[in-house]
């Protein structure tokens, strides 16, 4: 039981991630083109979001 606990905290996890990239790209960039390659790459564009600004 805790296994299926854990995969669905991952896959929520990995969905914030990708939906706060595009949030961010967006009201960085106002570009769509931007929001969708910053949303592929999810958690790395808001790590380096952080630490460049």
């Amino acid at each position: 039981m805790s296994k299926k606990r854990s995969v669905k905290a991952t896959s929520s996890g990995i969905g914030f991630g990708v939906v706060l990239a595009i949030v961010i790209s967006w009201s960085v960039n106002k570009s769509i083109l931007w929001a969708i390659l910053h949303g592929i790459f999810g958690w790395f564009y808001v790590i380096y979001y952080v630490i460049k600004y």
